[in-house]
């Protein structure tokens, strides 16, 4: 037995120590050391031995498994280091290459335009505030003395939350205007950007979520002349000194007297097209001077104070500025169109 083992301990480490891969070194674990190896078949015939033999070929055993399983681990570290080297190797990168530029994004061409017009509006003198897009009814409609049967209060006109009306999407962002003069009192100036919700059908001009920019002066002795003035230098800055705009009679419950303000379009200047839907003009805000009832709502004196308000369609605007002839476009996220701008 004693020369077995020998001759099982030698075999073994010149295998070990010839092994190239992980797998013929698990192939040898198993071929000697596993339950039916061949140190295990030599240590079953122990039971042939006298007592006097058993310890001394006991421990040789063990001595001999000791050997086998100490060569496997250090085999088994310099066969992993070498393939580490040969991994890094392969996979060296030459850093001198020059690397791939990534894409990056950029603005979206709406975006685009509401910074200009934020910019157009501070520099006037406004500030920038924003409001809930989830509103109460009565900062959407009630204190902006729109009445109770007015057709934008119903269901078929708004995205209403809860069931007695008194939650619902805002329509606009007029409501900041009632927050606004109720928190920091007046005078003021401000603008309110944000999306707005109808259940307008989706075409050309109209969505059912657009961006809308509503702005309100009040102080004293603000006229009519004060709001025509201030649009027309904003849509002038925007679209250049050259563009023709036009103001018509128009009624808005919070307003009075109220306007709506036109461009002329910009794909057929004037003529005539799809876009413009054969009109010539494109409408671009509603205006008016603030209603009496609107300041009294607020807190604020009509006899002392006065003022306008104001409400851009920011999607109308940038199709002006871009030369887009589909509203859609602009929410469709197609890179093709987005990459132009």
């Amino acid at each position: 037995m004693k020369e077995q083992l020998e001759a099982i301990r030698k075999a073994a480490l010149e295998s070990i120590a010839a092994t190239a891969e992980e797998s013929e070194l698990e192939a040898l674990r198993v071929k000697y050391l596993g339950k039916k190896g061949e140190l295990t078949a030599v240590l079953k015939q122990m039971g042939k031995l006298s007592p006097e033999e058993r310890p001394v070929m006991g421990q040789m055993a063990n001595d001999v498994r000791a050997a086998l399983e100490q060569a496997m681990e250090a085999r088994s570290a310099v066969l992993a280091e070498k393939a580490m080297e040969a991994r890094l190797e392969a996979e060296t990168l030459d850093v001198t290459i020059p690397g791939k530029k990534p894409a990056l994004g950029h603005k979206h061409p709406m975006y685009t335009v509401l910074d200009e017009i934020k910019e157009i509006f501070i520099n006037m003198g406004f500030e920038i505030m924003e409001g809930p897009e989830i509103e109460q009814e009565d900062y959407n409609f009630t204190k902006l003395n729109t009445p109770a049967d007015h057709p934008a209060r119903e269901w078929s006109d708004t995205f209403y939350l809860t069931e007695d009306s008194r939650v619902l999407l805002r329509t606009q962002t007029s409501p900041m205007q009632i927050r606004a003069m109720e928190t920091c009192g007046v005078p003021i100036r401000m603008i309110s950007p944000g999306r707005v919700y109808r259940k307008d059908e989706v075409d050309a001009t109209h969505s059912p979520m657009f961006h809308q920019i509503e702005g309100l002066v009040v102080d004293k002795g603000v006229t009519m002349a004060d709001l025509k003035g201030t649009l027309n230098a904003v849509i002038r800055e925007i679209y250049g000194p050259d563009t023709v705009t036009r103001f018509r009679p128009h009624h808005f419950p919070f307003t009075e007297p109220s306007c709506e303000m036109d461009i002329q379009c910009h794909k057929c200047g004037g003529k005539g097209c799809p876009t413009c839907k054969g009109e010539g003009w494109i409408e671009v805000l509603g205006a008016g001077m603030v209603h009496p009832k609107v300041l009294r709502n607020c807190g604020v004196d009509p006899d002392v104070y006065s003022g306008f308000a104001f409400g851009f369609g920011l999607e109308r605007l940038a199709m002006g500025q871009f030369k887009i002839s589909d509203l859609r476009l602009i929410f469709e996220n197609d890179q093709r169109f987005l990459e132009q701008f």
